[in-house]
């Protein structure tokens, strides 16, 4: 591989609970419940998904903490077979399945964990995708804070610097920037996770009125709370993973079964075609420079949106204690109580 990411990061005890046994709902039961999935999505106005390493295990890359998962076998003592490098994994039918899905308006936003740039490599928009832990194809420059897209994974973790000169100087406009040096976009344990795409992440979770979860076990935080944040204004969770999570009681519905068999199902509901992986959308197979810096008009149009929901919402709270407040409605307990 061109970079064993996790051998690169630091030491880090804490690593949450490993080797889970995997379930597997039988095959009525998977249909039923992706038949109910698809219905949540199209009743939903705002659909968002949370991405971890389970949806990247059929491109060749193994994940953390399944039974054969990165941090699993390290406990033991062994190390995974990579099916593929970074550089050669391609997007799979899940990747292509969600920016099908984007794309037809049925998801609004992808929040992910992972670091493959398998997002990247499937053609999403990126103001449709927060990226929390980084992404291997992406250096980011010191100074202007912009991304610029890699044509091979880097080499490094941890946001160090790479000595190449900032890249905005290669579009030849007025936002070139003077003296900026790139360095990795690849989180270690204790960085902090980008603003701008937490931002847009937790507004998104707390808006979204269906948060779903794709191949993740929900034990990193903050990460793994964002799906939570919809709930106490009703939204919904909805978890797919073939080991059980902390927050599997808090969900509408769980999947457990394959995120490629369910992302095939729902988008066969929805009647919408799954595309096949295309080097011609693929930013790291171009040969000129791609920016992938997160717009931030896309950050002030959802923060407006955000403060005029907080507004609502606060009034609905208000008049709510308001009630509780007023003697007439104040509930007298009972001995029992």
């Amino acid at each position: 591989m061109s970079c064993n990411y996790a051998e690169g990061l630091s030491e880090y005890e804490n690593k949450g609970i490993l080797g889970i046994a995997e379930n597997f709902d039988t095959e009525e039961v998977v249909h039923q419940k992706c038949k109910e999935l698809a219905n949540l999505i199209k009743e939903s106005k705002h659909v968002v998904i949370h991405t971890g390493a389970g949806l990247s295990t059929s491109a060749g890359i193994p994940d953390f903490r399944g039974p054969n998962g990165v941090w699993t076998l390290e406990k033991k003592g062994e190390k995974p077979t990579f099916n593929t490098s970074f550089d050669d994994a391609k997007p799979t039918k899940s990747h292509m399945a969600l920016r099908s899905l984007v794309e037809h308006g049925y998801i609004q936003y992808i929040i992910s964990q992972n670091i493959d740039g398998l997002h990247l490599k499937s053609g999403l928009d990126r103001k449709h995708l927060a990226e929390l832990h980084g992404n291997m194809f992406i250096d980011q420059c010191q100074k202007c804070r912009r991304q610029f897209v890699r044509s091979t994974a880097v080499e490094t973790v941890g946001q160090k610097p790479s000595g190449i000169p900032c890249k905005s100087n290669s579009f030849g406009n007025s936002r070139s920037c003077r003296g900026g040096v790139l360095h990795d976009t690849v989180l270690d344990w204790e960085d902090d996770l980008p603003e701008r795409d937490l931002d847009m992440a937790f507004m998104h979770s707390t808006l979204s009125d269906l948060n779903i979860t794709l191949g993740t076990t929900l034990q990193i935080v903050p990460s793994g709370n964002l799906p939570l944040k919809n709930l106490k204004q009703g939204g919904k969770l909805v978890i797919c993973n073939l080991q059980p999570t902390k927050h599997d009681k808090k969900a509408t519905l769980v999947i457990s079964s394959y995120i490629d068999e369910i992302l095939t199902k729902v988008c066969k509901r929805l009647g919408i075609e799954i595309p096949e992986y295309s080097v011609e959308v693929d930013p790291t197979k171009k040969s000129n420079i791609s920016e992938w810096t997160l717009p931030q008009k896309n950050v002030k149009e959802l923060d407006k949106q955000f403060k005029q929901y907080q507004k609502m919402t606060a009034k609905k709270q208000k008049g709510f204690t308001k009630f509780l407040t007023d003697d007439k409605n104040i509930k007298k307990p009972k001995r029992s109580e």
